[in-house]
């Protein structure tokens, strides 16, 4: 049987836990058209929290309702590659027949300005409203998704999100949903552009419930006749801390032991898949998210380590020797970095799994 679960960043999950109806007010939009609120969201939470599946999820409902979807990433130039994506369509749009479906085309994925001849490089919003203006008059629009906010210059967002709101104002069909840690999110909502981004409803993806991973797991080996016992289902759940990149991860590992050993899981087969799971978690998340920490940032991190629950600033800062605007700043730049998030007032506590025991040992 072929393994349902793809612990790989953005791949489709066979359940997404805990997420059930998060995008429904964006569904809704779709049915709407212009202006509707949901066509306007913003998708924040840890490193690993599913932000870049929401997305996914996002952009399979737009094209299932007759919808064409530019999907990019937040690196340099990304919005001249937008530019790029509505040429395409709008080829696709005026070569093919009336009835060509719109959806069969994907605008991911290809080449650069530079690979246009001089004459066709774009105007953005001018050829945005061309194009939305034929979808418009096919009962269609546009979705453009934006993956990873925080890693882009903070001019090419704003500018996205002006031309965007200009196309709202002209009655055009487009939807805009961004991605990114919070705290990128926040420094987004202070730019000039911030009294139109206020509006997008935001989607802050946490934990899901242990009970909804382990009826998640349950209901799939179920269905798929791997025989396991109640209780292994529920340890399994609680080693994801209902994180969805170790929801994938178990899950992945749990499957191939069974395969191993004839569709039946034990107790050794459960703990086997959970160590191999967190051990790939630590290669791929936490090791990854330390490679260009500095050493002070290091010690901020290791001083909460010592604690088993949330930090308080005065423990961190006796532990690490600062004042209070020291670790004020340390503390603003790790929650930045996504290692970190506040945990109630004058607290903080680690935002990815594994990352106090991996500091511990």
């Amino acid at each position: 049987m072929q393994n349902p679960f793809k612990p790989t960043a953005g791949a489709t999950p066979p359940d997404l836990v805990g997420r059930a109806g998060l995008l429904d007010e964006f569904e809704y939009g779709l049915r709407q058209g212009s202006g509707a609120p949901g066509l306007l969201t913003i998708i924040t939470g840890a490193r690993g929290i599913g932000k870049t599946v929401m997305l996914s999820a996002a952009e399979e409902i737009a094209r299932d309702h007759g919808w064409a979807v530019i999907s990019r990433t937040a690196n340099p130039g990304f919005l001249a590659r937008i530019g790029d994506d509505m040429l395409r369509l709008l080829d696709e749009l005026g070569d093919g027949p009336p009835t060509r479906k719109i959806t069969a085309f994907s605008a991911a994925g290809f080449g650069l300005t530079t690979q246009l001849p001089q004459e066709r490089a774009p105007d953005w919003r001018r050829t945005g409203e061309e194009l939305l203006g034929l979808l418009q008059a096919k009962g269609t629009g546009l979705v453009i998704t934006i993956d990873e906010i925080h890693a882009v210059d903070r001019a090419e967002i704003s500018q996205l999100a002006a031309d965007v709101q200009h196309f709202i104002r002209q009655g055009l069909p487009i939807g805009l949903i961004f991605a990114g840690l919070p705290s990128a999110v926040s420094d987004l909502l202070n730019e000039g552009v911030a009294t139109f981004l206020r509006r997008a409803d935001r989607i802050n993806l946490h934990e899901a419930a242990i009970t909804e991973v382990t009826a998640s797991y349950r209901e799939l080996f179920r269905r798929s006749g791997i025989n396991v016992s109640p209780a292994h289902i529920t340890e399994a759940a609680e080693a994801t801390e209902g994180y969805p990149f170790l929801i994938q991860l178990v899950g992945y590992y749990l499957w191939m032991e069974a395969d191993k050993a004839g569709w039946t899981l034990n107790a050794d087969n459960v703990q086997m898949a959970i160590t191999a799971s967190h051990r790939r978690n630590t290669l791929v998340v936490v090791e990854s998210a330390l490679s260009d920490i500095s050493e002070k940032d290091r010690a901020f991190l290791d001083a909460m380590a010592e604690q088993d629950g949330a930090s308080t600033a005065a423990q961190i800062g006796h532990a690490i020797g600062s004042k209070p605007n020291v670790v004020s700043k340390y503390r603003n730049r790790l929650i930045a970095a996504g290692l970190i998030e506040s945990a109630g007032y004058g607290k903080v506590d680690f935002a990815i799994p594994g990352l106090r025991h991996y500091l511990r040992s």
